[in-house]
């Protein structure tokens, strides 16, 4: 048990490394990309804003994540072991898979990762006929995969449309176009300190709701999310953004399309609104999916030639092939973990 504990523990802080690394650009690539901000200091501000959303905010999408796509609980009462297995292959190969595509400077999605990941694992359990396969939430799940199609949709709409206002009130109307971008750049201070706190409440999840479900089962903790659980995940958020999280932030920032301070605002606004929506009503979202929609949107605003269709294409490659990855390394690594330990 004592030793599951430290493994889930420490496959918990990897993942929220590789959230912190991949993820900096969906709060802080835009503000980059304009110019707005230095990597210096987009690593301070998100690391303070990102640590506040997941601590304070990070609760609701955690239990989605631990409890609404395989029965946990129902698993556990066989053999709680089985979940700790579960769990951490499913964090493992999440965070594997993160780890490759940071890499390879993929924005890619934490959420779909995970997800995938807890899939996988309760996959096997309804082939082994420990659960059947009608015990899988299916429902929940669909609700999850259809908030990944709608909220870059979403996020892609709002941006456009605010980008729309902002070019008719604003840069039509300027005498002097350079000293209306120079305003934005607070406003856009602004929106990505909210999109920062938006996302640690979102993503915090992806790396703290498989251990929580792990951890519940072995009776370490009780129903409700312990704030230590919430200040891991964040602290390793915090972490991976000032270690690698440069590496995505190019991507997002400088070569879907080229962005300015109004640009930048827009995208980032439009994005950390749907973000926050979601997390309320407690469904894990992509936040690279959505903020890589609204890039596009204020890049669609300019005509269909201002966006780069082939970096467009790399990445959603990279989203099309995250859940089945991440669900058959997760079921790969349970099965050998299964005959290492049990």
């Amino acid at each position: 048990m004592d030793l599951f504990v430290i493994a889930l523990i420490l496959a918990g802080l990897y993942m929220a490394w590789n959230i912190g690394a991949n993820d900096l650009a969906n709060a802080m690539g835009t503000s980059v990309g304009t110019g707005a901000l230095s990597i210096k200091q987009v690593i301070i501000i998100a690391a303070l804003f990102e640590f506040l959303g997941a601590v304070l905010f990070g609760k609701r999408v955690t239990s989605t994540i631990a409890n609404g796509i395989v029965p946990i609980e129902k698993i556990g009462s066989i053999h709680p072991d089985i979940v700790a297995l579960g769990m951490l292959a499913a964090i493992l190969a999440a965070g594997f898979w993160v780890t490759l595509t940071t890499f390879y400077n993929l924005p890619v999605s934490t959420s779909h990762s995970i997800v995938g990941s807890v899939l996988g694992f309760g996959l096997i359990m309804a082939y082994k006929g420990t659960i059947p396969y009608s015990d899988i939430h299916w429902g929940e799940l669909l609700r999850i995969v259809a908030s990944w199609f709608i909220s870059p949709a979403l996020g892609a709409f709002f941006a456009y449309i605010t980008f729309s206002i902002i070019r008719k009130l604003y840069l039509h109307r300027a005498k002097d176009m350079p000293s209306v971008e120079k305003k934005f750049i607070s406003l856009q201070l602004i929106t990505a300190c909210l999109m920062a706190f938006a996302h640690g409440s979102n993503d915090v999840a992806n790396a703290i709701g498989p251990l929580c479900a792990a951890l519940k089962v072995m009776g370490v903790i009780g129903s409700e999310v312990p704030i230590w659980v919430l200040v891991m995940g964040g602290l390793g958020m915090v972490v991976g953004m000032a270690t690698w999280g440069y590496k995505v932030v190019e991507t997002i920032g400088s070569k879907i399309t080229e962005l300015t301070p109004t640009r930048g605002f827009s995208a980032e606004f439009a994005t950390a609104s749907v973000v926050l929506l979601h997390s309320y009503s407690s469904l894990p979202i992509s936040t690279t999916h959505t903020l890589v929609g609204s890039v596009i949107g204020v890049g669609l605003a300019g005509g269909l030639a201002a966006v780069d269709l082939r970096v467009i294409w790399r990445i959603i490659s990279s989203w099309i092939a995250t859940v089945p990855i991440a669900a058959l390394t997760s079921a790969l690594i349970f099965v050998g973990l299964e005959v290492l330990f049990l």
